[in-house]
C-alpha cells in the first residue's frame, strides 16, 4: 500500500510517512486504486481497478465523459454509492457529516440572522470535537426547528443539537403546543407525505410509488423558525412547499438549512448550491429570486453540496474505518456476499449486467 503525495490533502503526507506508509509521486504500478471524489479524466489510467463517488449511474450529463473514458481505458469502476449488504443497506456513506455539519451551518445562520452569536466555521475547526466547543455558550431563545428524514443525515444533524439540550417532541405536539423553550422535532414521509387514494401510509408503497402521494407539509411551514432539510426526495414524489407557500401571511420559517441540496425542488428556496466559503444566501419570497442572506424580508438559505469537507479529518477517518471493516475483507478476499459485484459499473471496457441501462447515456442519447 502507498500513498500519493498531495499539498491539500486534510491529512499531511508526514502524517501517512510516521505511519510507516510509503508517500509516492505515481501510482501508476498499482493495481486497486482508492480516492473519494471523480477521478481528474486524464489521470486515469488504463486496465486499473477505481474504487471513487463517480456520480454516473443516475446518468449525471456532467460526467457523461468521464463514464465514456473508463470504458474505452478498460477500467474496474466500482462505485462507492452502490456497495451495499444483502438487504442494500449502504456501507459506506458521508451522509452522518452532511447531517453533522449542516445542522452547525444552520445554527449559525439561525444565530447571524437574529443576531443572537456567531459562531466559527466548521471548516475552520480542526475537528468536531473544536466545533462542538463553538456550541458551549449558545443559549437560544425559544425555537422551533424541524429536521425532515430519518436516515444517516438527520440522526447526524441530532448529534449536532444534543450538546444544546434542546427537548425533541413529537409532531403533534409540535404543530399545535407553543413552548417557552428551544423544541426540535424529526419528521418521517407520513408525517409530510400522504397517498392521494386515502389509503393508509406505507413508507415500502411510498418509496415505490412515489408519484401517487400529495404533500402535507404545509401545516408544519405555519409554526417552524428554522428547517433543516435531511431528507431523500424523489423526484416524482410531491414538493415539501410551492412558492406560492412562502407568500402566504402565516409562513414563519425564516432560516433553511438544506442539508439535502436539491434545487428549487421540493424546496423553492434552493435556488443553487452554496460554497464553504459563502455558505448563505437569500430568497425573497416575493420575487422568487435571491436576495442578501439576511435581509428580514428573505427566507436565509443554507445550501452547501459539500458539507463533509467542512470537517474533512473526521468524515475521512470515519470512511475510511468503514471501509476496513465492511468493504476491504470482500474487495480483497473473496465477495461471498456479492458486495463489490453490486457495486461494479464497467470491468474489461464494458458496463456489468446491471448497469446495462446506462449505454444510451454513454453514447449521448439521452440528456439526463
Amino acid at each position: 500500500m502507498v500513498v500519493q503525495k498531495s499539498p491539500i490533502r486534510c491529512f499531511r503526507d508526514e502524517e501517512y510517512s510516521k505511519k510507516g506508509i510509503p508517500v509516492v509521486e505515481k501510482v501508476a504500478d498499482c493495481d486497486i486504486l482508492i480516492g473519494v471524489k471523480e477521478v481528474h479524466i486524464p489521470e486515469l489510467i488504463p486496465g486499473k481497478t477505481y474504487l471513487f463517488f463517480s456520480h454516473t449511474a443516475k446518468k449525471q450529463p456532467y460526467n457523461r465523459g468521464l463514464l465514456r473514458t473508463v470504458l474505452e481505458k478498460k477500467i474496474t469502476l466500482i462505485d462507492y454509492e452502490y456497495l451495499t449488504d444483502t438487504s442494500h443497506n449502504r456501507l459506506v456513506a458521508f451522509g452522518r457529516w452532511a447531517g453533522i455539519v449542516g445542522a452547525y451551518n444552520g445554527l449559525r445562520a439561525w444565530g447571524a440572522r437574529m443576531d443572537t452569536f456567531t459562531l466559527k466555521p466548521a471548516h475552520e475547526c480542526h475537528d468536531m470535537e473544536e466545533m462542538l466547543r463553538q456550541l458551549m455558550p449558545v443559549k437560544l431563545a425559544p425555537v422551533k426547528i424541524l429536521i425532515t428524514g430519518g436516515g444517516r443525515v438527520a440522526h447526524g444533524a441530532l448529534e449536532t443539537l444534543a450538546p444544546l439540550h434542546i427537548r425533541q417532541v413529537s409532531p403533534g405536539e409540535f404543530l399545535t403546543v407553543k413552548f417557552g423553550e428551544p423544541v426540535v422535532c424529526r419528521i418521517d414521509p407520513d408525517h409530510y407525505a400522504q397517498r392521494k387514494d386515502g389509503e393508509a401510509f406505507s413508507l415500502q408503497h411510498f418509496f415505490q410509488n412515489p408519484a401517487d402521494y400529495i404533500s402535507t407539509f404545509r401545516p408544519f411551514t405555519k409554526v417552524t423558525d428554522l428547517v433543516m432539510a435531511c431528507h431523500y426526495w424523489d423526484p416524482a414524489s410531491p414538493v415539501f412547499m410551492t412558492p406560492e407557500d412562502y407568500k402566504a401571511p402565516d409562513f414563519k420559517i425564516k432560516v433553511i438549512a438544506d442539508v439535502s441540496c436539491d434545487i428549487k425542488e421540493p424546496i423553492p428556496s434552493t435556488l443553487r448550491a452554496s460554497t464553504i466559503e459563502n455558505p448563505f444566501y437569500g430568497y425573497n419570497p416575493i420575487t422568487g429570486k435571491e436576495g442578501a442572506a439576511f435581509d428580514p424580508k428573505n427566507v436565509t438559505v443554507m445550501a452547501v453540496d459539500n458539507l463533509p469537507g467542512e470537517l474533512p479529518r473526521d468524515a475521512s477517518s470515519d470512511f475510511g474505518r468503514l471501509l476496513l471493516n465492511e468493504v476491504f475483507p470482500a474487495l480483497l478476499g473473496k465477495d461471498e456476499q456479492g458486495i463489490i459485484q453490486r457495486a461494479t459499473l464497467t470491468r474489461n471496457g464494458d458496463l456489468t449486467a446491471p448497469f446495462a441501462y446506462l449505454k444510451d447515456y454513454v453514447e449521448g442519447y439521452v440528456q439526463s
